[in-house]
């Protein structure tokens, strides 16, 4: 399919402008200089819509990492960094986020091309970035300690807490929203003061070397921020076990997370992990099925399942149960898949060719363990990673379809006729991210939202996320929370400081 069909100028321009930025030497951004890896090796970026070559990126190591680290901090322990306000720090978040809005058409493109996600769906990407740095932005002027009156036997004291920034951070994060999550993290990581060592993701890094260079133009010292592009075999893994790194904030895979805590035990530097999910998506027999339909569709088929709170276990109470999966079968095959730059695209591919095998090996083990395809389930086009949205249903309880995240376009429905059986099968996994619930009992809606083990709950709607509003999960999914104040309290230490009076 031609990118060149169903655009509007403003969507032609930013393509001319992605194109000219990708036409351009890439290189690591180190102690504010532009450079290439040490060892001088790059990584091919794929268009996931054409598999085209979209441009090189370095292949950064061991050695990038620890110059980025030095940098980084240099900057926190002396310098202008150091010594700035808090109100100069939410100033120069607020700046960045007026210059990524400036540049929200382009930078949404390059996603497109980066991931393959429509750019209607990159665009809103793009704001939830420059929304996140706003709130964070004017969180730099609200970071309290307190004071205390304490008992003591040795005299009066006066005594009390100051909160300051952790230190140098890393933060390694995920091709399904590159930009969007590198603007989650680094909005509190620099609100609270600290300098960051950024590690995108080796098959999407175009828009966050972008991103690097708005931080620039921003204004920020050297050394704040650094980017080092590279595998996470190499790159990722030299700042999970750098002793000079305080925290890590990771946004992937569970399995990941896990290797990720076994190396921070070198230093015992904190981490916050927003991990893998298997979220159920339930539906009431009182449920407004016009709405329930689409929104247990678009729970699970929105960014070709590349999201990982998506909804892919879909529970239906057994009256409605024919209807709704019927229903979101129906939905899914007026969906529209094709290259993000076509308006008319409702879904782009998945990223990777890899990530097609792996959804296309889940297809072929829930029909060995027993389950049936109602639609979808093959991959599809002459070329780009594309694949049909699926629905399976007669699947065991323990099938690998069912407990397993897939990470792609694949809804596993199954009935039930009661509250409690429900909320058994639904919190029957080793995650707790998501849960979505549509019910037109708004008493029923949260006596089950109590019952969930998920870190969010979502009543007649699904994915909704605000700066303001905690996000995490329970169990396997991961440790800590983004956004809102306990965004911001993970990059902060506490010290106690006592004065004899």
């Amino acid at each position: 399919m031609s990118v060149d069909t169903v655009m509007s100028p403003e969507t032609t321009t930013a393509l001319t402008l992605a194109r000219d930025y990708m036409a351009k030497p890439k290189q690591l951004l180190i102690g504010g200089k532009w450079m290439p890896s040490l060892a001088g090796e790059t990584l091919e970026s794929l268009d996931p819509a054409t598999e085209e070559i979209l441009c090189h990126i370095p292949a950064g190591g061991k050695e990038d990492v620890d110059a980025a680290v030095r940098a980084a901090r240099n900057a926190f322990d002396s310098g202008p960094w150091a010594l700035m306000s808090s109100r100069a720090r939410g100033e120069l978040l607020w700046k960045l986020a007026d210059l990524i809005a400036d540049n929200a058409e382009e930078l949404a493109a390059l996603e497109t091309f980066d991931n393959g996600s429509p750019m209607a769906a990159t665009r809103y990407m793009v704001k939830v970035g420059v929304e996140t740095l706003r709130y964070y932005a004017g969180m730099a002027t609200k970071i309290y300690g307190q004071s205390t009156d304490i008992s003591s036997d040795f005299g009066e004291f006066h005594a009390y807490t100051r909160a300051e920034p952790v230190g140098v951070v890393g933060l390694i994060t995920p091709w399904n929203a590159p930009l969007t999550v590198v603007c989650n993290k680094i909005a509190p990581a620099l609100a609270a003061g600290c300098t960051c060592v950024i590690k995108p993701p080796e098959i999407t890094s175009i828009t966050v070397l972008r991103f690097g260079e708005i931080v620039q133009e921003a204004g920020f010292p050297d050394g704040v921020v650094n980017i080092v592009t590279g595998l996470g075999t190499t790159a990722g893994a030299a700042i999970a076990e750098h002793r000079d790194i305080d925290k890590i904030s990771f946004t992937g895979s569970t399995a990941v997370g896990r290797s990720l805590v076994r190396a921070a035990a070198g230093n015992f530097k904190r981490l916050t992990l927003e991990l893998g999910g298997k979220s159920p998506m339930i539906i009431m027999d009182d449920a407004d099925l016009d709405a329930a339909i689409p929104g247990a569709a678009m729970a699970i088929f929105a960014n070709s399942g590349q999201v990982c709170f998506a909804g892919s276990r879909l529970y239906v109470h057994k009256k409605v149960y024919d209807v709704v999966v019927k229903g979101v079968a129906e939905f899914s095959k007026a969906l529209r898949l094709g290259n993000g730059f076509d308006g008319q695209t409702h879904l782009g591919p998945l990223v990777s060719q890899k990530q097609r095998e792996r959804v296309l090996n889940y297809i072929a083990l829930g029909l060995e363990e027993g389950g049936n395809v109602v639609t979808g389930g093959k991959a599809c086009g002459d070329r780009g990673y594309f694949f049909e949205p699926t629905v399976l249903t007669n699947c065991k309880t323990d099938a690998r379809v069912v407990c397993e995240e897939i990470f792609g376009p694949v809804v596993v429905a199954a009935p039930f006729d009661n509250i409690d059986e429900l909320v058994n099968v639904a919190n029957d996994t080793p995650y707790g991210l998501g849960a979505g619930v549509f019910t037109g009992d708004i008493s029923t809606a949260h006596k089950i939202a109590k019952r969930l083990r998920a870190g969010n709950v979502w009543i007649n709607c699904y994915g909704i996320l605000d700066a303001s509003m905690p996000f995490g999960g329970f169990r396997e999914s991961g440790w800590g929370r983004e956004f809102g104040p306990e965004g911001i309290d993970a990059f902060l230490e506490k010290k106690a400081v006592y004065a004899k009076l």
